[in-house]
């Protein structure tokens, strides 16, 4: 890690959120949250837009879990919570979770570890829906799925 500066571990981080937001079938439509940096590290944020219902949380988390066991992340926690349920996981010295908080939303993080000061620019992966630029916070989940979304009220 002593070689990666600050945009590596931000690249980094945008790759694991990449891959992980991609490999949930049927897909989901996300939005950045924002990036915050620390005096070495960075953590970079994803907030699923589309309405994930009660009924198929866990269902979601456990297939968001079951990607990153296949990709050998060490899961370093699991909140079985029926209303905010979360998954916390580990690779490469990253921190990355997935929960559910308040409205349902869903929210993805990942933490770097220590690495060299630098300037972290804005995430180079696209939204696959609204970008939502400047608005904070995010508005709820607002995109229905005729999947993930059965069932919401």
């Amino acid at each position: 890690m002593s070689a990666m500066d600050m945009q590596g571990a931000a690249e980094r981080a945008d790759d694991m959120l990449d891959l992980t937001l991609g490999a949930i079938e049927p897909a989901v439509r996300w939005a950045h949250g924002p990036t915050t940096t620390g005096s070495c590290d960075v953590t970079r944020r994803r907030t699923v837009m589309t309405v994930v219902a009660p009924e198929r949380r866990q269902e979601f988390l456990d297939r968001v879990e079951s990607f990153w066991r296949e990709r050998d992340y060490r899961i370093k926690a699991v909140n079985t919570d029926e209303e905010f349920p979360a998954v916390y996981a580990q690779a490469e010295g990253f921190g990355i979770s997935v929960s559910v908080r308040g409205g349902g939303q869903v929210f993805f993080e990942v933490d770097s570890p220590c690495v060299r000061e630098s300037k972290v620019a804005a995430s180079a992966s696209k939204p696959n829906g609204p970008s939502y630029e400047g608005v904070y916070p995010l508005p709820r989940p607002d995109v229905e799925s005729p999947y993930w979304s059965e069932g919401a009220s």
